[in-house]
């Protein structure tokens, strides 16, 4: 599980780098005609918006397996803390039987003749 973390925080990272590598959209160059810089325009925001499909999709299986780990933590917390009833329980259990155990003084009355 962590492995796998690891790896979609890893991928989160690069595509948040290409993302900042894109930086802002290209300026339209006057030497230029309109069509052109639509053109190129039009391919920065086809990049912009290609790579964050692919960063909502890492995020996505980021969270998905943040839950699943999350779920997998509670399921260990649930199953330490009936652990820990049980041998609440025994203990007392034994506790009990041993003071159940114990014999208790006989006292001798004495007989006056």
């Amino acid at each position: 599980m962590g492995k796998i973390i690891y790896e979609l925080r890893k991928q989160i990272q690069d595509i948040q780098s290409e993302l900042d590598e894109l930086g802002g959209p290209i300026s339209d160059m006057p030497e230029l005609i309109t069509s052109a810089n639509l053109l190129r325009s039009n391919e920065y925001f086809s990049k912009i918006t290609k790579k964050q499909s692919e960063l909502l999709s890492v995020y996505r299986q980021y969270s998905k397996a943040l839950e699943e780990m999350v779920d997998a933590v509670f399921d260990i917390q649930n199953d330490l803390k009936n652990l820990l009833k049980e041998q609440s329980k025994l203990i007392s259990d034994d506790k009990s039987s041993v003071s159940k155990n114990k014999k208790k003084p006989v006292n001798k009355k004495i007989i006056k003749k």
